[in-house]
């Protein structure tokens, strides 16, 4: 974080509580809370260097509730909470000082998984593991799922926004308090139990971040100590053309030194005080761009919290959703990139998707699948994320896979062939694979903030579960056999566009045990014998046959003349 000198919010210490506030045009500054009786003229703050306050304040305890009193240039009297709260009473409420340091105590040895180890598993704590027709569910509740996701396989899973957004339902992509926890999934400490948890089953945590805009609803920064220009917001943000955005006019001022900084050290609060393994940016076209126009300090931006974060803690992931192809996203910074460790791959999930649903196979075009299969953002790895199924993919009218492939029957097996066939793509092609919630258990509706998983399927669809799982064994070489798949090399041998049929080489140093041959059948049909080459000569083994019938009753059951 900032150093010492000019760290920022509540720092609790012996004696009680230093507040900081940065409120440049401000007359005066003071803090008022259950510490003093919400005392009409608080306790004052003094007024520092670059236009912040502060002042050492006896007796306040962890849990109490503030807020600031600033006194605007005109003279009004403003009622603020704390833009560095990490906890707050709701998103229009009091800021409240921070507990005492979490008992991490058992995760010592832990360590993030390497990007060639990782499967991802993107998940909403609000609808993950929650009762229909109550709240949402709560981070705890993520925590009771665990078992399964490790039984999975899945070693990371990446968390949907969880800062303090308004109300109890939402997707997380309109933060109104940027460093608090959203009170209504369970607060900082049940985040900080959820990450522990996660880490004690081996699995790393990435938490989405949203710094292409803030709010708009709730939004506590919004024309923070009354200053503004025009419609602007204030000293957080663009006072100008620049603000706009699709969510509304709050993109923060990337160039404002102090909101730099305010947003670099949101990133190390994350990966820091609650010990993330990695963030994923959403939307980083519009932090680099305003309509459409180049913006250099977002770019900036972008680049100095990624070498911040490599400073301190190189083997913490950084991940882009930028979704235009820029393969600068992903280059090291001393080459002019952004310095991103890896961006979602908008290159390998249409064309995939596009593959899998459409009902006639000569629509299906196998050279498309190719080019999704070898697409990359650097010669020297691929640096994406691949997947079929996300947030974004499964929501706003848009349906999970099984339900797109067949409306209305997505337990069908063309549904279950065509979603499962995607997802061993997405498994064993170059990059990090990620699953969406459910999608191990065939969930058929379409994604909302309101609607939890129907974890009844999971039962279900037993026999498509232990398909994942074995998927997901196969792409981290669980066995010892197929350490070709977390390799960066692919070599797509065969593509048979007529009989739908595509074939495709992977490995990393090559040899037994490594390279991995996959044959993937898009066609509506089976083929009782079908002959294609292999990258050499000698016994090649059938590791995983996907028409068994363990998977599935009505799966064919070919039969296959090698097994484990």
């Amino acid at each position: 974080m900032n150093d010492a000198r000019v760290r920022m919010g509540p720092l609790p210490h012996g004696h009680g509580v230093l507040f900081r506030v940065w409120a440049p045009h401000a007359r005066a500054v003071a803090v008022t809370g259950t510490f003093n009786d919400w005392a009409a003229a608080g306790t004052p703050l003094a007024a520092e260097e670059g236009g912040r306050w502060a002042a050492e304040v006896p007796g306040v305890k962890p849990g109490d509730a503030y807020r600031y009193l600033i006194t605007a240039a005109d003279g009004t009297l403003l009622r603020r909470a704390d833009p560095y709260a990490s906890a707050m009473t709701g998103s229009l409420g009091d800021s409240l000082v921070p507990g005492p340091d979490f008992d991490w105590s058992g995760t010592e040895d832990y360590r993030t998984p390497g990007w060639d180890e990782l499967v991802l598993y993107e998940l909403h704590v609000g609808t993950f593991n929650d009762e229909p027709g109550g709240g949402p569910g709560r981070f705890a509740d993520v925590v009771a799922r665990l078992p399964h996701l490790a039984a999975l396989g899945v070693n990371a899973i990446e968390l949907m926004p969880a800062a303090e957004f308004p109300g109890g339902f939402s997707w997380g992509y309109n933060p109104s308090a940027p460093f608090a926890v959203e009170t209504d999934l369970g607060g900082p400490t049940a985040l900080k139990e959820l990450v522990k948890q996660a880490h004690l089953h081996g699995i790393a945590v990435l938490l989405d971040v949203v710094y292409n805009h803030l709010g708009p609803g709730d939004l506590l920064l919004w024309r923070y100590d009354g200053w503004h220009q025009g419609e602007g917001g204030g000293i957080y943000f663009y006072n100008d053309g620049r603000a706009r955005t699709p969510w509304g006019d709050t993109r923060p001022d990337y160039g404002r030194p102090e909101v730099r900084a305010y947003l670099r050290d949101n990133a190390l609060h994350w990966l820091e005080e609650y010990r993330m393994d990695g963030l994923r940016w959403d939307a980083t076209a519009y932090v680099r761009e305003a309509d459409g126009t180049p913006l250099p300090d977002g770019w900036n931006l972008m680049r100095w919290v990624n070498d911040e974060i490599d400073g301190r803690q190189p083997w913490k992931l950084s991940v882009a959703e930028d979704l235009r192809g820029d393969p600068r996203l992903t280059e090291p910074t001393p080459a002019g990139g952004a310095g991103f460790d890896a961006q979602w791959d908008a290159g390998f999930v249409h064309p995939v998707r596009r593959a899998v649903i459409v009902p006639q196979d000569r629509d299906r075009d196998m050279y498309a699948v190719r080019d999704a299969l070898t697409h990359r953002y650097s010669p020297a790895a691929p640096r994406r994320v691949v997947y079929t199924e996300s947030h974004d993919e499964v929501a706003n009218g848009h349906a999970r896979v099984p339900e797109e492939i067949w409306p209305g029957h997505a337990d069908s097996w063309f549904a279950k062939k065509r979603s499962t066939l995607g997802a061993a793509l997405v498994l064993t092609s170059p990059g990090t694979p990620m699953l969406f919630q459910g999608q191990e258990f065939l969930e058929d509706r379409w994604f909302d903030d309101q609607d939890p998983l129907d974890w009844s399927r999971a039962e279900r669809f037993a026999g498509l579960v232990t398909l994942y799982r074995d998927l997901i064994a196969l792409r981290r070489d669980l066995r010892g056999t197929t350490a070709g798949l977390r390799g960066p090399h692919i070599d797509v041998h065969h593509v048979n566009d007529t009989d739908k049929v595509i074939a495709y080489h992977r490995w990393t140093r090559s040899g037994p045990r490594d390279s991995t041959v996959v044959v993937a059948n898009f066609a509506n049909r089976g083929y009782d014998a079908y002959s294609l080459g292999v990258p050499h000569g000698g016994l090649w083994r059938v590791r995983l046959n996907s028409d068994w019938h363990g998977y599935d009753p009505a799966f064919a059951g070919h039969p296959t003349h090698h097994t484990w």
